[in-house]
């Protein structure tokens, strides 16, 4: 008889054998935490960059500098995940090593920053894969941001320099409004890539262990690079039930996600 355990809870035990059923639990908790934790740190952190990007190539950069900068930034977007994986845990991990001793050192009373259940030497961090996904989207966010801030009205924008304003001001009052939309539909979509993203989280994030709190420099597994490491394993019923389920709460979650992006979206628009 196998012990399933509570589905909100944060311990996960499938790979069992039959003589141990009374071992099988699975609880999704610990995998929502990882999952939000790097997808919301991922899109925290590439938001600003790639409005700015976005911003600097429309409005800033002239046109032989904008088309191949364009063009390299959109090829990022078809680097493959393994990629990403193998250099975040070999180059991008030590690199940030430093910036994680730091923040833990001067901000280790914030939770997010707490030492957490894994050293804040180890390379396999949510910190890392926040930053690995980040780099991931950001191609994403950029390319939607860009064609949107370039289809603002021109008039609309020779009108805010005829009244004087600088082309900040301008930039600012004119593309940013009219491009709203596109950025939240953007941001939302890059979103949904981050909560998916499978091969470079469960290689970022395969030298951790699993964590109890809400810290960065905690490690553990996504929904998605956990139903992709287990699920060669899933010999029985109970086992693939169990990532059936997992894969269901990450659907619920890509769908309340989507939702709320359209909600938003859709009342910037009708304001």
């Amino acid at each position: 008889q196998a012990n399933t355990g509570s589905f909100f809870g944060d311990r996960w035990n499938i790979n069992v054998p039959s003589s141990e059923m009374d071992q099988f639990v699975f609880g999704v908790l610990d995998m929502l935490r990882v999952t939000v934790l790097s997808s919301v740190f991922a899109l925290l952190l590439a938001v600003p960059v790639s409005i700015g990007i976005a911003t600097f190539l429309v409005q800033y950069a002239p046109k032989k500098l904008s088309r191949p900068f364009s063009a390299i930034i959109d090829l990022l977007a078809a680097v493959p995940s393994i990629i990403y994986g193998v250099w975040g845990i070999i180059v991008l991990g030590p690199f940030l090593q430093p910036i994680a001793v730091w923040l833990n050192e001067n901000l280790g009373w914030f939770p997010l920053f707490s030492s957490g259940n894994v050293s804040i030497t180890a390379n396999g961090t949510i910190f890392v894969a926040g930053v690995v996904l980040a780099i991931m989207i950001t191609p994403i966010i950029t390319s939607m941001t860009r064609e949107t801030i370039r289809q603002t009205p021109s008039l609309h924008q020779e009108a805010a320099m005829a009244l004087g304003a600088t082309k900040w001001e301008k930039i600012r009052m004119t593309c940013f409004p009219y491009a709203r939309s596109g950025m939240i539909a953007a941001s939302m979509l890059a979103l949904g890539r981050a909560l998916g993203e499978t091969i470079a989280l469960m290689i970022v994030l395969s030298t951790a262990v699993r964590p109890s709190t809400w810290s960065l420099f905690d490690g553990g597994y996504t929904f998605a690079s956990r139903i992709a490491l287990d699920w060669p394993y899933a010999s029985g019923d109970f086992q693939r039930g169990a990532l059936i389920a997992a894969g269901l709460a990450l659907f619920l979650l890509t769908f309340a996600v989507t939702a709320a992006a359209r909600m938003v979206s859709g009342g910037k628009v009708n304001s």
